[in-house]
């Protein structure tokens, strides 16, 4: 049985989840010089930041904590007789704080081991939780994440999962993007000619399931989760793999109950490099011959947030079926060759029906993660 989509939270390098929405379908984009880091010597000057403030060492758990408090509430649900647990995504965890602490032999650490894998954190907000769980399973983390708390449900070890996913930018990470392109990007450009590779992004998202046997209480319009698809084909280091990409996917819609052709709407990982674009364009053509859904991606407008990524796709799948309105995909004005036969939304928003969402997340060493969400009509 479906799992309910009791409550959500995003923050995000354009606010809140309703700023969030509003500024996608408005075409804004969240990009900007470059904060807390030395840009000549990162070799990158450009990012798409949350600017709140004077650089921390715990910010990741700052919005971590927020996200799961929003959620909760949003949800409105007694957890004081509920077994409930806790699955976080992340990439980094707090890798920036650690930096600044071994860049200072000066300064006192304000932080301790516990802090670096959130459970401190978590249990400031959900202080009952049974059990708290970090995953790190690169960018497709809250993908992987939300397939844990789909499983939690499903045995019957759980009566209500937050899951969450929570990543900031490190100067390592920006390091690294300056040193695979000598001239590197000036923008995220999903699945166009002109891109130049992928900028960071920060923030984080929480979704609080139910199982459905558990959700008579709940608004009968919320959203469910079919099913989420988890794999690691391992192909290679950093290439995408089209044939790994295209079992996640059909993996994914064999575990929801579904075909291709039901799904109406994709928010695809997208992040604007050379080889992740085409593979999965080509990989979409090939799963949904014979359909055309709707294709939105984000990193253009939020940048590539990482480990919260899939599930800041989730909120915004569903919000654009609730609404009847699919962002563009910012930065995109002339699609690559092989995403020629797909249903990009270019230019301004698409008005749009159906009720099935889904979410891609492609990670590293073939860390891959693809979701299925429905939209009660």
């Amino acid at each position: 049985m479906a799992d309910v989509i009791a409550g959500s939270a995003v923050i995000s390098p354009l606010g809140g989840q309703a700023e969030t929405f509003d500024a996608l379908i408005a075409g804004e984009s969240a990009l900007r010089p470059l904060e807390f880091y030395d840009r000549d010597r990162v070799n990158v000057h450009l990012g798409y930041q949350i600017g709140d403030g004077p650089e921390g060492d715990l910010r990741p758990a700052g919005w971590l904590t927020s996200v799961i408090a929003d959620a909760v509430a949003d949800a409105k649900l007694d957890l004081s007789a509920a077994r409930v647990v806790v699955v976080v995504g992340t990439s980094m965890r707090e890798l920036r704080g650690v930096e600044r602490a071994l860049a200072s032999s000066i300064r006192p650490l304000t932080f301790d081991l516990p802090d670096l894998h959130f459970t401190r954190a978590v249990r400031a907000v959900v202080p009952d939780a049974i059990e708290v769980i970090t995953v790190t399973n690169a960018c497709s983390a809250g993908g992987h994440a939300l397939a844990i708390g789909e499983d939690y449900l499903a045995t019957r070890r759980a009566d209500v999962v937050i899951v969450a996913a929570c990543d900031g930018t490190s100067e390592s990470m920006i390091a690294s993007i300056g040193r695979v392109h000598e001239d590197p990007s000036d923008g995220v450009r999903p699945f166009d000619r002109r891109r130049k590779g992928v900028l960071l992004g920060e923030g984080a998202a929480a979704l609080v399931l139910v199982s459905a046997e558990h959700a008579s209480s709940i608004d009968r319009s919320a959203a469910r989760v079919l099913g989420t698809e988890m794999a690691c084909d391992a192909a290679h280091e950093t290439a995408p793999d089209s044939a790994g990409i295209a079992r996640t996917m059909r993996g994914a819609h064999r575990r929801a109950g579904i075909t291709a052709a039901d799904v109406d709407l994709v928010v695809a990982h997208g992040t604007g490099t050379a080889l992740n674009d085409p593979t999965e364009a080509a990989v979409l053509v090939d799963v949904f011959t014979g359909s055309a859904p709707i294709v939105t991606a984000l990193k253009g407008a939020l940048g590539h947030t990482t480990g919260p990524s899939p599930l800041m796709s989730v909120a915004v799948g569903i919000q654009a079926l609730r609404e009847r309105r699919v962002p563009a995909i910012v930065g995109l004005s002339d699609p690559i060759d092989e995403a020629g036969d797909i249903d990009l939304v270019v230019g301004s928003p698409r008005r749009t029906g159906g009720s099935i969402v889904q979410i891609d997340a492609f990670g590293f060493g073939g860390v891959n993660a693809v979701t299925l969400v429905q939209v009660p009509a």
